[in-house]
């Protein structure tokens, strides 16, 4: 796993410890030491913690003009335990919602299991996002499956084409046009 860096091709358009607006704004990294793990596994140190301990995250985009924010995650996803939506939705989503994103691409290619608790961060994620959206791309089908067990699929739009989208191919313009036009077919 210290092997698997955030997607960085995009860095020349966006980059979260040089945004001021970024819950990650100037934060420092240490390409020389690998300095957080999921268990026993270590991670590359391009990824942020954001309080848990087997779940990291690095914020891709922002597009402020547009609300919205490309976000990809690392690890084990764990309501369970350390209640990871709610140290997500506190910790970096409440602080991005403050500055007008109301529409989330969750990249979950990386995320090798998820435990389920209740589903209330989901709810009160998906009410404060009103006009906006969630959508969870590229999650392994496993993942979704417990997603889908404990309703969050809900509040996370997942599966579909959302499961098949070659994103890195694309700008992320185009990937969240493309992200916002499978979602609009849904809702229509």
């Amino acid at each position: 796993m210290h092997e698997i860096e955030p997607y960085y091709k995009w860095r020349d358009d966006y980059v979260a410890a040089e945004d001021d607006r970024s819950p990650f704004y100037e934060t420092e990294y240490n390409e020389f030491e690998y300095d957080k793990q999921v268990y026993n596994y270590l991670l590359h140190p391009q990824w942020d913690f954001f309080g848990s301990n087997t779940l990291y995250l690095k914020i891709l985009f922002v597009d402020y003009d547009r609300h919205y924010a490309i976000i990809e995650f690392i690890g084990e996803w764990n309501d369970a335990i350390t209640n990871d939506i709610m140290l997500l939705k506190r910790e970096i989503l409440e602080s991005v919602m403050d500055e007008g994103i109301d529409k989330f691409i969750f990249i979950g290619e990386n995320v090798l299991n998820f435990h389920a608790s209740d589903d209330c961060y989901y709810e009160e994620l998906f009410q404060e996002v009103e006009d906006g959206w969630i959508a969870g791309v590229n999650f392994r089908e496993h993942v979704i499956d417990e997603f889908k067990a404990h309703n969050i699929d809900y509040y996370v739009n997942f599966g579909g084409q959302l499961d098949e989208l070659n994103w890195r191919q694309l700008k992320p313009l185009q990937f969240f046009k493309k992200v916002e036009e499978l979602l609009s077919k849904r809702l229509n």
